[in-house]
């Protein structure tokens, strides 16, 4: 007790009765019923727990997901095709195309900046 103040017990209005016939239905709380000190935490609008499913489960389920998602990477590595096995090659190695010789080349490391 906090002077004289009487502290309910810890329960997440989350686990309280929804169809109950409350005084605030979003809160799920009566009128006068005193508040608990943590009721920053154990409110309907504080980070929701979730129930539906036990630890173990949810690690089996997680690491199904993982083994799916490198399965199939494997798959489509296997099947993707490759590069093919020579690179193209052009006649005169696209000299002209590129410029030739008298063309104005970009600059390398060490040339001028002027």
């Amino acid at each position: 007790m906090n002077g004289g103040y009487v502290n309910p017990p810890a329960q997440k209005r989350q686990f309280r009765d929804p169809y109950a016939d409350w005084w605030d239905p979003q809160e799920r709380r009566n009128y006068g019923e005193p508040v608990h000190e943590d009721n920053d935490v154990l409110a309907i609008f504080s980070p929701y727990e979730y129930t539906h499913t036990k630890p173990g489960k949810g690690a089996l389920q997680l690491l199904a997901f993982v083994a799916t998602v490198f399965g199939l990477v494997g798959v489509v590595r296997l099947v993707y095709p490759d590069r093919p096995s020579a690179p193209r090659e052009f006649p005169g190695g696209l000299e002209e195309e590129l410029g030739g010789v008298g063309a104005v080349r970009a600059r390398k490391a060490g040339d001028p900046y002027d």
